[in-house]
């Protein structure tokens, strides 16, 4: 499902070129779930932009579904993380005018695509995610925890061949951050979607099957859980 050979990103500055990743590779069968650890600034979320397609690698290659991103430009990078790939962001991004149902059918609206069918999917998946009475309130009516929850509605609408998750307990208090993990590793099972997460909480990584740890952009530890 994923294959990354040799990435690397690197950026310009005034005191000259930042290697933020440096040959970082590995791969990643359908349906396995892998977590990205690391300190801070070591290139965690660079890592899971140029795995989702949100950028291009300086060097270096990504071949996500069988479609290699790393040399697309965005419009061919959008179609694919489109066709192939959910994402939840830590900071939720939602769009605050929308309803929770109007956010979740986002994706699917930019595929020009509407309907009823499609409206009952999202506000099933609201349902699923324990929102099922919330799907007509806007973000601001929601808590951190709900507001997450709709960003992982939205990100299952296009039924993704793979997930990424960048610190998405981030943001929330223990018992919210506990269900967030709940939800996220159940509907992956559910939807045989490949997961990969990047995260600062050691419960949430040793959860996943394989976990990859960074440190100065460069991988120090690649192990699989028994």
């Amino acid at each position: 499902m994923l294959k990354v050979e040799r990435l690397a990103k690197i950026y310009p500055t005034a005191a000259g070129p930042l290697a933020v990743l440096k040959e970082v590779s590995f791969d990643l069968l359908a349906g396995a779930s892998l977590a990205i650890v690391g300190p801070s600034g070591s290139g965690k979320t660079t890592l899971l932009g140029l795995c989702a397609g949100l950028d291009r690698p300086s060097s270096g290659t990504v071949t996500l579904a069988g479609e290699s991103i790393g040399v697309m430009d965005e419009d061919a990078r959008a179609r694919v993380r489109n066709e192939h790939v959910g994402f939840v962001f830590q900071n939720f991004q939602l769009i605050p005018t929308l309803t929770a149902v109007e956010n979740v059918l986002v994706p699917v609206e930019l595929r020009g695509e509407s309907g009823p069918e499609i409206e009952a999917e999202a506000r099933s998946l609201l349902t699923r995610v324990g929102l099922g009475s919330r799907v007509d309130h806007y973000p601001v009516q929601l808590s951190g925890g709900e507001q997450q929850r709709v960003a992982l509605a939205r990100a299952f609408i296009n039924r993704p061949k793979i997930l990424f998750c960048d610190e998405p307990t981030g943001n929330l208090d223990g018992d919210t951050a506990h269900a967030m993990v709940d939800l996220i590793f159940g509907l992956n099972r559910e939807k045989g979607t490949t997961l990969v997460l990047v995260t600062h909480d050691p419960e949430l990584a040793r959860k996943c099957q394989r976990m990859i740890r960074l440190r100065s952009g460069g991988v120090v530890e690649d192990t699989a859980r028994e």
